[in-house]
């Protein structure tokens, strides 16, 4: 019976791999260059290699190996097409490809579910089965795990959070070609244009203006510390982004969601400042949900590129 397993997390300048066992213990990990070059056409073959040199390294058999998991910064068709802008791949059937260069089954989901699947599983989401999960960095991603798998959507395109339309008469654009979309505002970019706008706003003195640049912590060092200009700013930051996830609790109903990425740093400030607006707005029958912090950092997209070979 097979008791290992691979997680593979695809990233712009990196890729992420780790070796568990089937119980989800996380051997080793280690990582390789993506290498771009002529349309990402090396970018298997290098993570087939860098596997077939660990199997070696510990002797494994083909027979005791689960497959890969693979997670992808883009969507993934149910043919196991995928599109990823990053990796220069249109169309590319990765996961047949790299099965033929392991011999090893391969499963492939985006990389924002996939690392909600492994959060679910080991990290913030463990005991629970229905969740939600909210990655607040650059940008602001999401995946749905459903009984405990992965929603992929028609279109791969399923947990797209960040693309909901919160401020629909802002004249700014997303970075997708929309208006007032969630990420416009709780991304880590985001607080700062709310700070910005704020502080455009009002005359009051505040520390926060002594800064040339900027930056997501600044603001929630200030508003932990009780800057009430730094407050206010993290009030609006939260009400939005407690809008955002009231109206997607109201239609999947998850036992939890869990928030990563760089601003979930903050902590339990953050956590509970999210919660107080997510229950204001949310459907009596859902304010119950839980509000958890990520565990696993930037290893969820391996933990969860392992499960998929599992559920």
């Amino acid at each position: 019976m097979a008791k290992y397993g691979y997680g593979v997390d695809i990233g712009g300048t990196a890729v992420k791999m780790g070796l568990f066992t089937d119980e989800g213990k996380l051997i080793e990990k280690w990582s390789i260059d993506t290498n771009t070059a002529e349309a990402g056409f090396h970018v298997l073959p290098d993570i087939a290699a860098s596997i077939k040199a660990n199997i070696a390294a510990h002797e494994l058999k083909l027979e005791d190996i689960l497959g890969i998991g693979m997670g992808v910064p883009g969507p993934v068709d149910a043919s196991g097409l995928i599109t990823c802008v990053n990796l220069g791949w249109k169309d590319y059937p990765a996961v047949s490809t790299l099965e033929g260069l392991t011999g090893l089954k391969v499963r492939c989901g985006n990389d924002a579910n996939v690392a909600a699947l492994g959060e679910t599983w080991m990290g913030g989401g463990a005991g629970c089965k229905n969740v939600i999960m909210v990655t607040l960095g650059t940008g602001v991603g999401g995946g749905i795990i459903i009984d405990g798998k992965i929603l992929q959507g028609a279109h791969g395109a399923a947990g797209e959070i960040g693309h909901l339309p919160i401020k629909p008469d802002d004249t700014r654009r997303c970075n997708c070609g929309n208006r007032g979309c969630l990420e416009l505002y709780t991304s880590a970019n985001g607080n700062v244009r709310v700070a910005q706008d704020y502080l455009a706003e009002v005359d009051t003195p505040s520390p926060l203006r002594d800064y040339e640049k900027l930056d997501s912590k600044i603001c929630w060092d200030y508003a932990i510390a009780g800057d009430p200009v730094a407050v206010e700013i993290a009030d609006r930051f939260c009400r939005l982004l407690g809008i955002g996830l009231a109206t997607i609790a109201n239609t999947i109903d998850p036992e939890a969601f869990i928030i990563g990425g760089g601003v979930s740093k903050t902590g339990e400030p953050l956590r509970v400042w999210i919660e107080k607006y997510y229950k204001e707005y949310a459907f009596h029958a859902v304010r119950g949900v839980e509000i958890r912090l990520a565990k696993l950092g930037n290893d969820a997209g391996i933990f969860g590129a392992m499960r998929m070979l599992m559920v």
